[in-house]
């Protein structure tokens, strides 16, 4: 009887102390919620993990680069925004929207595509590549300074309304990032639905958003924050600027050239009955206002009515044009073809155009400034005038815009 005993109890210890060491066992594997383990849990879980997955340091949601507070010259007074405000978090997701090539029907395209950081944020090729071989029908502009300008409107025709209605346009164009909706493509609901699924993105859009969810508006938000905060004012024009009471002064740093470049720039010809200029400047500014050398709104066609890359294309409706800021870079060279048709190639080559405009039946937008007398004006330049305005003109780009990390690629590997 006790033997009995002693086995039953032997085996009880034994089965049950094998059931312990299973349950220690899972509770190694999964264990329990305790006050200890909950601190742990909380401390160690970070709300940003796929942020820096996709992008390591370039991006700091605890350190933000500055989007929101940055500096401008007293003399730019010029400030389209209106009701829209710049926040640091919103450009920061504007950045990663702008660089991402995920915006694109197949991947392959972003708007850093055709507007790239090292050429004043536009494009080398006289048209961009698109998705799909497609193409652009104009030249990229340049986002330089787009907030300081009295225009509101955007493209070179003016079809946006505002930055904030453009940012999602080329995202639905068919030839240019593909989300057109037709020919068995996706539309901007595809693309939400696409973004949602990415884990850097639910993590940006509820950082700037307080949620998830992926919504037009506030991609257009972002993206118009993002391009709205990308400004150059450190130019040689800059410096001299700020030394002097108004543009009519001598900038004591211009060399007699440039000075004389400037006054050319800025004084208006004067034409006789013929169109001849016989004295004055060439009156670039009435177009392109100082110090922040936008387009002047009111401003019609300036005589190239070509389409890019047609033989024979007429366009007569583009009006609009970038800020003459950074045309070249700090070190004189032009950064991009100018023009909607990428025509011009110098700083040359525009002074030669708007030195003798000839009159086109087929062109019914002429702006009048650039027919004086109802003929076709020539400014009648000389050489010297010429190397004079190039001089001047080449004072307008910077430094700092090409190179600042808070607009350039955020991505590891993109």
């Amino acid at each position: 009887m006790r033997l009995q005993t002693l086995i039953t109890a032997t085996l009880f210890v034994g089965i049950f102390g094998m059931i312990g060491c299973a349950k220690n066992d899972a509770i190694t594997i999964l264990p329990a919620v305790t006050a200890s383990t909950t601190t742990q849990t909380t401390t160690t879980t970070d709300p940003y993990a796929a942020i820096k997955l996709a992008f390591g340091t370039a991006i700091d949601p605890n350190n933000l680069e500055n989007y929101a507070n940055q500096g401008k010259p007293a003399y730019i007074l010029k400030n389209n925004l209106g009701n829209n405000i710049i926040t640091d978090k919103t450009a920061t997701l504007g950045r990663v929207l702008f660089y991402d090539k995920n915006l694109s029907i197949n991947n392959t395209i972003s708007c850093a595509s055709c507007h790239q950081q090292k050429f004043a944020f536009s494009d080398t090729a006289i048209v961009s590549a698109g998705v799909e071989g497609g193409l652009t029908i104009r030249h990229s502009m340049r986002l330089i300074n787009t907030r300081f300008a009295n225009e509101a409107k955007f493209f070179w025709n003016e079809r946006a309304v505002d930055l904030t209605t453009q940012t999602t346009m080329p995202i639905v164009d068919h030839l240019e990032m593909g989300f057109s909706g037709i020919n068995g493509r996706g539309n901007f609901a595809t693309l939400t639905s696409k973004l949602s699924t990415i884990n850097y993105y639910k993590e940006l859009f509820k950082y700037t958003f307080g949620d998830t969810i992926v919504t037009e508006n506030r991609i257009q938000t972002s993206l118009s924050a993002f391009v709205s905060s990308i400004q150059s004012f450190d130019s040689k024009y800059d410096i001299g600027r700020a030394q002097v009471n108004n543009d009519n002064q001598p900038f004591p740093n211009f060399t007699a050239t440039e000075n004389q470049g400037k006054t050319l720039f800025i004084t208006a010809p004067v034409f006789n009955a013929a169109g001849i200029r016989t004295t004055g400047g060439l009156g670039c500014n009435a177009c392109h206002n100082a110090p922040e050398f936008d387009i002047d709104p009111n401003t019609l066609n300036n005589g190239i009515i070509g389409i890019a890359n047609s033989a024979n294309g007429i366009d007569i409706t583009n009006t609009r044009a970038g800020s003459l800021r950074d045309l070249t870079n700090a070190a004189g060279a032009v950064n991009t073809p100018m023009m909607h048709t990428g025509v011009l190639r110098s700083l040359r080559a525009v002074i030669n155009h708007y030195n003798t405009i000839n009159l086109n039946p087929r062109n019914t937008n002429l702006d009048p400034r650039l027919r004086p007398g109802g003929n076709g004006q020539n400014l009648n330049v000389t050489e010297a005038e010429i190397a004079a305005v190039v001089a001047f003109m080449q004072t307008l780009g910077g430094t700092n815009v090409y190179v600042n990390k808070k607009w350039s690629n955020p991505f590891l590997n993109n």
